[in-house]
């Protein structure tokens, strides 16, 4: 990938990998990643099927950049639509490089890895290890998971931890809505890019 995208905004994108094209979820992770490299953003990703295909293939539809980030757990082998592979040794390794690269994420539906990744974001973020940067979440697939830690804060007297989270209602809100996020609150390029 050459350095003048590496300057640009890298928008992390969390979401499942059993979404095959034609469905649903693959075609509006497609649109998102489509969206998202209109925009100017760099979209990073875990590299491999589903979601993460499908948004990186859409980034590449708008002659957009991709990231992938693959751990030797699985496979090396990212999709084809990635223009810089990553490779890390643990899944705890590509979870904590796909937080650490990104400017803001967008979280698609997904089952228990996705909940560990808008989780942990959402707790480094509260506990203050990184800094504030937009989290949007396509849909409303998440709500009972956002408004039940929401009252579970607010009954141990806490504040509230749902405002790091927007929810959009479709790519194109999502993509809106990052950028209103990301003009908020600036955030310097990451030192680990290269």
């Amino acid at each position: 990938m050459n350095d003048q995208a590496t300057t640009k905004p890298i928008i992390t994108i969390f979401g499942s990998a059993r979404p095959i094209e034609g469905d649903t979820f693959y075609e509006e992770a497609r649109i998102l990643g489509r969206e998202l490299g209109t925009a100017g953003y760099v979209v990073c990703n875990g590299g491999y099927g589903g979601t993460m295909e499908a948004s990186a293939r859409g980034a590449k539809e708008a002659a957009g950049k991709t990231i992938g980030v693959v751990s030797e757990f699985f496979s090396i082998e990212p999709n084809r639509w990635i223009d810089k592979r990553v490779v890390v040794k643990s899944l705890t390794d590509r979870l904590m490089e796909l937080i650490s690269l990104a400017d803001g994420y967008i979280v698609l539906k997904g089952g228990t890895g996705t909940l560990l990744e808008l989780a942990s974001v959402w707790e480094l973020m509260n506990k203050s290890v990184i800094e504030q940067k937009p989290v949007i979440v396509l849909g409303n697939f998440w709500n009972g998971v956002i408004d039940t830690l929401n009252q579970e804060l607010m009954f141990e007297g806490k504040e509230s931890c749902t405002h790091y989270i927007t929810v959009a209602s479709s790519p194109k809100d999502a993509v809106e809505k990052l950028k209103d996020g990301l003009k908020r609150k600036p955030v310097p390029p990451t030192s680990r890019r290269s």
